[in-house]
């Protein structure tokens, strides 16, 4: 009687081991275990207030492990773990490609479109020698709230923002009015006053006086301004004509920040 042979079972190639892959497998298996351990948890708290569909329950599971044992097939606890690291490895695989697939590719020489065309999203190449615009979503700054040294800072700030070179911040005693100092990116040397205000207080003329006695002869400035979270008295604006001095008041300040109004060395002065 001759026996049949049994065929022979293809050695499987090892796979190579991949980090990714395995922390993948594993996270999918304590997910499992998981959710078996909740399922196992909510099976005891209903037997402990439900004894009688516990008993059901029970006796549903034996029926049908002897179901099961009659089949031509035996159960066998080692093909059923195998089967499921099969599955579980399989599904580790998808993960994987799908994580692949949805990697974005990296963006090479683009920054956001400026602010001044209000809301443009579109990307743009910046060209060597070009000053990047506000971008549209720029962080509005709640000026109002800073203390006065927080105020020059954000000041500062936005001439960084907008290209300036050698920007400083030089307020504080024996600043002889200038708080910010700036260069433009046409060269062009610019001094800053601000005046961090409540609405109620506007900026003077004295102040604007005692700014416009430094700004030109002992600064050097061909660009002065006096920027404010405030207004202007009518005489100080006046002086500030007959000086060439730039205001910059609360208003006029966010539109500098948002990118939609002029920056204050691009701003004519009251005298042109």
């Amino acid at each position: 009687m001759a026996v049949p042979a049994r065929p022979r079972r293809t050695a499987r190639r090892p796979r190579r081991f991949e980090l990714r892959s395995t922390a993948v497998y594993f996270a999918l298996l304590a997910i499992i275990l998981a959710l078996a351990g909740a399922a196992v948890r909510t099976v005891v708290a209903a037997a402990a207030h439900r004894p009688a569909w516990a008993a059901a329950l029970a006796l549903m599971g034996v029926g049908a492990v002897m179901a099961g044992c009659r089949g031509k097939r035996r159960i066998s606890a080692a093909r059923i773990a195998r089967r499921s690291a099969e599955a579980l490895d399989e599904a580790t695989r998808t993960a994987v490609e799908a994580l692949d697939a949805a990697s974005p590719a990296p963006a090479v020489g683009l920054v956001p479109a400026g602010a001044g065309a209000c809301g443009g999203t579109e990307p743009t190449v910046l060209l060597p020698g070009t000053v990047p615009e506000a971008p549209a979503d720029t962080v509005e700054t709640a000026y109002e709230a800073l203390d006065p040294d927080e105020f020059e800072q954000a000041v500062a700030e936005l001439c960084r923002r907008d290209g300036c070179l050698d920007v400083d911040v030089v307020g504080g005693a024996g600043d002889l009015g200038a708080d910010v100092v700036a260069r433009t990116p046409d060269g062009r040397s610019v001094v800053i006053q601000c005046k961090r205000y409540c609405d109620g207080n506007r900026v003077g003329s004295q102040d604007l006086q005692r700014f416009g006695g430094t700004c030109f002869t002992v600064h050097g400035a061909d660009v002065a301004a006096v920027v404010t979270t405030s207004d202007f008295t009518a005489p100080a604006l006046d002086y500030a004509e007959q000086c060439g001095i730039v205001c910059v008041d609360g208003p006029q300040l966010r539109c500098w920040q948002e990118g939609t109004g002029p920056r204050p060395w691009e701003a004519r002065s009251p005298t042109g």
